[in-house]
């Protein structure tokens, strides 16, 4: 794939510009206020905020390249294609047809229909990149009805090496918009050419494409195979009309336009990761834009903007899905993270609530609603969520260790740890050697001074499998610290502090360590840094106490304090 430009660095080149002749001076009557202040909202990806400084700094300087630009890039991001199309014309009647230029009015005119323009655009110059050109362009010549000069474009992809699968696939589609199913299935099916890889869209798209040749059986069969049996409303509803006989109408693409958003959706798909978020954003908000009921496109965009930490654009985004879409429960999960991230954590659980209400037969919603519980520490009912969830599971298999680890983390969290140990032998049953239950449950038994052996052969095996977790290796010192292997804690100990250096934990056990092993004085530096870390108010009165009379003082006095053994069978008649 061809090296793309990702939105920081376009950002970096604007600040960079600043020094340039067509930078801002206040004593030219440009406002360099407005300027800066665009410059440090896009350099967050506050995308609201950048486009209304670079909109006010336009009032001052309208043909200023490097604020139109900034203007594009913002708008985009924002979603409000409009206003990027006005900024990308200004550039374009300056003669700069650059990438977001290019995004910019191939996004306006592929929503007109204008084909021509769109043809002229992949012609400008723009340094978009081949693949990104040769897919709009053969797209745009299916729009003026040109199928040869179209299916050619598609074929120079095809046949460019590592462009192949795109030039391919978009080819399949542009067949099946033109009715010829025969054609899209040769390629779709890997006789043509070789087996290409397609998302999930992709299968979708051939699974309607089966239908059409009256091979619902062959489509129900890649449903299959592609998606397994886990319930999923979208692949369940297509899997009952196909078994009723109901031919699926191909509506993947219906037309140019939507094969231009569909390029963009398959190369954001392709970016996603692998280029910087702002980057891809552009893209999906393009796809999106394109074709309002691109649902796919619309988590994508909604997941990236939280990726970005732009959690209130993200909340926007997944309430576009309408709740009559398959994937509405999707989009509402994916709601209720955004609320939780931007702090409305009780939003966050109502919608979760709402969805056990209206999907009561979708479990990974009993999931989510769990673990959100859980990390409000609503460990009650967390756990609740948790027993709907498993009772909804017919046979346990691997992929349902972390919901028998999660509810164990509740039991364990309310006292109840009998029911912990199980849920927690549980989730290592369908996983044996899964680090974080490996951890957990060591720890839990190190901390409770039960199994110790057993303990500490889990945590070395969680410490294998997750080398650089600090708070593994934590618990490996810890396990030695607790069987009283003092000096052999203190390596492990200092590997974790150095692993999470800001952990009140970490650093109150490492001064722990370092007490039992006679370095009185580093123990009381690194007691003094882990109250500096705000530690959980329990732990940071018991670091007050070993400051102010020792670590062996105040064990003693803990161990004073617990019942005897015959103490504590009295107190429970």
């Amino acid at each position: 794939m061809p090296r793309l430009v990702s939105f920081r660095p376009l950002v970096l080149a604007l600040a960079l510009a600043a020094t340039g002749p067509t930078a801002l001076r206040a004593d030219e009557g440009g406002n360099s206020g407005a300027y800066l202040a665009a410059m440090i909202a896009a350099g967050e990806y506050d995308f609201r905020a950048a486009a209304h400084w670079y909109g006010l700094a336009l009032e001052s300087d309208p043909a200023n390249p490097v604020l139109l630009e900034g203007a594009v890039i913002s708008n985009l991001g924002l979603g409000q294609m409009e206003a990027a199309a006005f900024s990308a014309r200004a550039m374009l009647a300056e003669g700069n047809v650059g990438q977001a230029t290019f995004l910019a009015l191939v996004d306006d005119s592929a929503r007109a229909g204008d084909y021509d323009s769109v043809l002229e655009l992949t012609n400008s110059g723009s340094n978009a990149g081949a693949l990104l050109e040769g897919l709009v362009r053969a797209w745009a010549e299916l729009g003026r009805g040109r199928m040869s000069e179209a299916t050619e474009g598609f074929d120079k992809l095809a046949a460019t090496r590592g462009l192949e699968a795109f030039g391919l696939y978009h080819k399949a589609l542009a067949l099946a918009s033109a009715g010829d199913f025969e054609g899209a299935d040769e390629i779709l099916s890997g006789r043509a050419s070789g087996k290409i890889g397609v998302m999930r869209r992709g299968v979708l798209a051939h699974v309607q494409i089966l239908s059409q040749l009256e091979r619902n059986a062959d489509a129900i069969a890649l449903l299959d195979r592609s998606f397994g049996t886990d319930s999923d409303p979208e692949i369940d509803d297509l899997r009952r009309r196909l078994a009723a006989g109901e031919p699926l109408a191909f509506d993947v693409v219906r037309n140019a336009t939507d094969g231009i958003a569909e390029v963009f959706f398959t190369l954001a798909t392709a970016l996603n990761g692998e280029a910087d978020d702002g980057y891809t954003l552009l893209y999906t908000r393009i796809a999106a834009d394109l074709r309002a009921d691109h649902t796919e496109a619309v988590l994508l965009t909604a997941g990236l903007l939280e990726q970005l930490g732009q959690h209130d654009l993200a909340t926007e985004a997944y309430a576009a899905i309408p709740s009559t879409s398959p994937i509405f429960h999707v989009a509402e999960m994916g709601r209720a993270e955004a609320a939780w991230n931007a702090g409305r954590k009780e939003a966050a659980v109502e919608i979760l609530q709402g969805l056990t209400r209206s999907h009561p037969d979708i479990m990974p919603i009993r999931v989510a609603l769990g673990d959100t519980l859980r990390r409000d520490e609503r460990f009650a009912e967390a756990r609740a969520a948790y027993d709907a969830a498993i009772a909804m599971i017919d046979t346990p298999d691997r992929t349902h260790w972390a919901i028998f680890y999660s509810r164990g983390i509740c039991a364990e969290r309310l006292g109840d740890f009998a029911a912990a140990e199980t849920d927690m032998r549980r989730a290592l049953e369908l996983n044996p050697d899964q680090p974080q239950v490996l951890n957990y449950l060591g720890y839990s038994f190190v901390d409770r001074g039960e199994n110790l052996d057993e303990a500490l052969d889990m945590i070395q095996r969680a410490v294998k499998g997750q080398p650089g977790s600090g708070y593994i290796i934590d618990s490996l010192a810890w396990a030695y610290f607790r069987l009283g292997r003092y000096e052999e804690a203190v390596e492990p100990m200092e590997q974790a502090s150095m692993l999470e250096p800001v952990d009140p934990v970490v650093t109150d056990h490492l001064g722990d360590v370092y007490w039992m092993v006679g370095r009185q004085r580093e123990a009381e530096f690194q007691w003094h840094r882990a109250l500096s870390f705000n530690p959980a108010e329990a732990d940071a009165a018991r670091i007050r106490k070993k400051l102010e009379k020792g670590l062996d003082a105040v064990m003693a006095d803990e161990a004073a304090a617990r019942p005897r053994a015959v103490d504590a069978a009295k107190n429970g008649d």
